[in-house]
């Protein structure tokens, strides 16, 4: 069991401390770049390609997807009223108790741990949690909406014309295939590494309060992920995949919003990092309790 969970966690942390070490050695990398890339072509094309030849079940990825938005509610509810009592504006700190990197994070632990079906759920769960994550919650962080941001948003038609081969049981032709595949495999490795440049470059703040909200974030992910499960009767890779991802640690978007709109990036920054860290030693047991 050790040898496995270190198989699955090695390519995580290695390729997340190749850009750590790398922005830290002061060379260059592009974030705003690489990110255009990953949103644009990469994870839509990731997408297509998990969901349009999965043998899972249109049902069990629409599971997935009511599980992403029932967990947001859930971490919202949870997470408002706990900042109140403490006097800490949900505006700011919002968004890191609600948007696990169910990405960076979330997406490479499920397919190591799962293989391609894990990684289909995982795209499920994810696809649905940024269409959240960049209406709702953007409009909340923000304090304005605009419908333009579902027009730029790539994931939503690759999500809805994989959903279409699916449900009409229609053969992806290959070369479409081998050519989101191709173009997908980009969107793992470049988050990982992204992930790792952007925490090296993040100057965190008040560290009780970060780590204090960090435990909050991760107690509260693992344990919405596992009464999901059950009120849902999730068993097996599924079960596995939602408690997964409802227990990653803050979302890098989330200092990236803070830091777009004002809102205290300094102490997002801190729960980001606080958050994966603690989230670095946790793993291995919490892939010992899903496996």
């Amino acid at each position: 069991m050790f040898a496995d969970i270190f198989a699955i966690l090695a390519p995580v942390f290695i390729t997340t401390g190749l850009g750590y070490f790398w922005a830290r050695a002061g060379k260059h990398f592009d974030t705003n770049l690489v990110t255009s890339i990953v949103t644009y072509f990469a994870t839509p094309c990731l997408t297509f390609a998990a969901l349009a030849t999965v043998e899972l079940g249109g049902d069990t990825l629409v599971l997935m997807g009511t599980a992403a938005l029932a967990a947001n509610v859930i971490f919202a509810l949870i997470g408002w009223p706990i900042l109140k009592v403490f006097s800490l504006s949900p505006r700011t700190y919002l968004q890191s108790l609600t948007w696990p990197n169910v990405g960076n994070v979330g997406l490479p632990l499920c397919l190591l741990a799962y293989g391609q079906d894990g990684l289909a759920l995982s795209v499920a769960f994810f696809a649905a949690y940024v269409v959240i994550q960049l209406t709702i919650g953007v409009a909340f962080v923000s304090g304005s909406f605009s419908i333009k941001s579902l027009a730029k948003m790539p994931i939503i038609p690759a999500t809805l014309i994989a959903t279409g081969f699916l449900a009409t049981e229609t053969p992806v032709p290959e070369w479409l295939y081998n050519t989101t595949n191709l173009i997908g495999q980009l969107t793992i490795p470049l988050m990982l590494f992204t992930l790792g440049v952007s925490l090296a470059k993040l100057r965190p703040v008040s560290l009780a309060r970060s780590t204090a909200l960090s435990v909050l974030r991760l107690g509260m992910g693992f344990g919405v992920g596992l009464g999901l499960s059950e009120v849902m009767g999730l068993t097996g890779m599924e079960r596995g995949v939602v408690i997964l991802q409802c227990s990653m640690p803050v979302a890098v978007f989330c200092y990236l919003f803070a830091q777009l709109y004002n809102r205290e990036p300094e102490e997002v920054a801190g729960v980001v990092i606080s958050s994966s860290f603690l989230a670095a030693i946790a793993l291995p047991a919490l892939l010992w309790y899903v496996l």
